[in-house]
C-alpha cells in the first residue's frame, strides 16, 4: 500500500551577497517572466477561452507559434511556467467572479429561489456557463440535461441568463502581474552543485552560480524569490511529507478561537494562553511604527529596518503558535478537530487601537498552520458554520446571553463563553460527520 504524502514547502537561501551582474540577469528574466504572463493574462481572460485553460497546452502551443519566446531569447525553462501560472491565475480569477456572481443572485431580492437556483446551476456547469456567456445553445450531457430541463420550466431563462451576463461584465477582470521579483523554473534550468545552485540566464548553454547555505537538493519546479536591495535570493521548494498517521489519535474535539488564549477546547482546556501578550506587543508596535512613519515621511523614507524588525516579531510570534498547537495535538490526540468559521478579509473596528489589534490578530496564519497540522496527523477538520453560535446554549439549543466572558441560558446551564462556544462546534461538527 503506497505512503500518504502531503505536499510542503522548503525553503533555501543564498548564502553570500549575490554579484550586481548576476543579479542584473536574474531580473531580467523576472521581468521577460512577467511580460510572457501579462501576454497571456491580455489574450486568454476572455470568455471566449475559457474552454482553452484546460488542461492549458492548446495555449501552450499557440504562444510558442506567436514566436514570443524567440523574441525574448527566454529559456522554455522559465517561459512555459509563466504560461500555466498564468493559466492558473485567469481559473482563479473565473472561480471567484463566478462566487460573487452566485452570492449576489441569492441576495437579490426580485428572484424566487427558482431563479437563483438556475443561475446557480449555470455557474455551476462549465458548457452551460460558456453556452451562456457566448449566447450560444445550451448542450448538455444527459445527466446535465434533464436537470436543465426541469429548472427551466420554473423560470424566464432568458431574462436570467440576460442578468448573468451583465453581472460577470460587471464583476470580470483580467489578472495583470506588475512585480518582476520572482520567477519558476522547471527541473531543466537548474542544477545543484557545489553547495549552490546554476541557474541558466537568457544567454545560450551559461548559467550563473548562486552558493546556498545548505546541501538540499531538489528534483521539482522551483520557485525563486528575488531580493535585489538584500542581494539574495530565496528559493521555495514543493516537498513530500510523509502522514504521521497514530492509532491513538481518536478524540473528537471542538475549538474556540480567540484573540487573547488561542484555543479553548470544548472540555475548557486552554492553549496558547500567552498570545495576547505577543499579540498586542506585534500591534502596539506596529500602530506607533506607522505613526511614527507618516509623521516623518518626507525626512526619512526608508522602510528596510521596519520590515526587518516585524518579520523578526511575526517569526517569534509564528513560533509560539506552532509550538502551542504541536502541544494541542500531543496533548488531546485528536482524530476529528471541529470549528467555527470565521468572515474573510480585513475590517475596521471603530478605534484605530482596536481596529490594529484585530487584523495583526494572525488568524489567516492560525487557520492554515492548523490546517497544515490536521494533514500532517491525519487529522479531519471541520469547519462549522458559526450564526449563532456564540449566543445559543450548547446543552439545550435555547438563546441565552453573555456577559464578562461567561454565558448564561435559561435552562439553568452556565459555562465560560469560549467553552460554551467550543461544544457548540463539536456538536454541530459532529451533526456533520454522522
Amino acid at each position: 500500500m503506497p505512503r500518504k504524502t502531503i505536499t510542503k514547502t522548503a525553503h533555501q537561501y543564498s548564502a553570500a551577497p549575490i554579484p550586481v551582474e548576476t543579479m542584473a540577469k536574474l531580473i531580467a528574466i523576472a521581468e521577460d517572466y512577467r511580460r510572457v504572463k501579462n501576454e497571456v493574462y491580455q489574450r486568454y481572460s476572455g470568455i471566449k477561452s475559457i474552454a482553452k485553460l484546460y488542461p492549458g497546452y492548446t495555449v501552450q502551443n499557440e504562444m510558442t507559434k506567436r514566436g514570443l519566446r524567440k523574441q525574448l531569447g527566454l529559456p522554455g525553462a522559465y517561459f512555459y511556467p509563466a504560461i500555466f501560472e498564468a493559466l492558473v491565475d485567469i481559473r482563479n480569477q473565473w472561480d471567484k467572479e463566478k462566487k460573487l456572481a452566485g452570492r449576489n443572485a441569492r441576495r437579490n431580492e426580485n428572484f424566487s429561489e427558482a431563479d437563483w437556483h438556475y443561475v446557480l446551476f449555470l455557474l455551476s456547469i462549465e458548457k452551460a456557463f460558456i453556452a451562456v456567456m457566448n449566447r450560444e445553445p445550451i448542450k448538455l450531457a444527459a445527466k446535465f440535461r434533464k436537470r436543465h430541463e426541469e429548472l427551466s420550466k420554473l423560470v424566464d431563462p432568458p431574462k436570467l441568463e440576460n442578468y448573468l451576463r451583465r453581472q460577470i461584465r460587471k464583476l470580470h477582470k483580467a489578472p495583470q502581474a506588475d512585480t518582476v521579483d520572482r520567477f519558476s523554473t522547471t527541473i531543466d534550468g537548474y542544477r545543484y552543485d557545489g553547495h549552490g545552485i546554476f541557474l541558466a540566464t537568457k544567454e545560450y548553454r551559461q548559467r550563473v552560480f548562486i552558493p546556498l547555505t545548505d546541501n538540499n537538493c531538489y528534483a521539482r519546479q522551483l520557485d525563486i524569490r528575488l531580493r535585489p536591495e538584500q542581494q539574495a535570493i530565496e528559493i521555495q521548494a514543493p516537498i513530500d511529507v510523509r502522514v504521521q498517521e497514530h492509532q491513538d489519535y481518536t478524540a473528537q474535539i471542538g475549538l474556540a478561537m480567540g484573540m487573547r488564549t488561542m484555543f479553548t477546547t470544548d472540555q475548557g482546556h486552554t492553549y496558547g494562553g500567552e498570545y495576547e501578550k505577543y499579540h498586542k506587543e506585534l500591534s502596539v508596535w506596529q500602530r506607533e511604527e506607522h505613526a511614527r512613519y507618516l509623521k516623518n515621511r518626507k525626512a526619512n523614507p526608508g522602510r528596510k529596518k521596519y520590515e526587518a524588525e516585524k518579520q523578526r516579531r511575526e517569526e517569534h510570534l509564528h513560533s509560539y503558535i506552532n509550538k502551542e498547537l504541536n502541544r494541542l495535538i500531543r496533548t488531546e490526540k485528536p482524530g476529528t478537530i471541529c470549528i467555527m468559521k470565521f468572515p474573510q478579509g480585513n475590517q475596521r473596528y471603530g478605534e484605530k487601537s482596536v481596529s490594529y489589534s484585530v487584523n495583526a490578530w494572525q488568524r489567516g496564519y492560525i487557520r492554515k498552520q492548523l490546517r497544515q497540522k490536521c494533514r500532517e496527523y491525519a487529522i479531519e477538520l471541520i469547519e462549522v458554520f458559526g450564526k449563532g453560535i456564540a449566543t445559543e446554549c450548547s446543552q439545550c439549543g435555547a438563546t441565552g446571553t453573555r456577559a464578562n466572558g461567561t454565558f448564561t441560558c435559561p435552562c439553568g446551564y452556565t459555562a465560560p463563553e469560549k467553552q460554551n462556544i467550543a461544544q457548540n462546534a463539536k456538536k454541530r461538527g459532529l451533526a456533520l460527520l454522522t
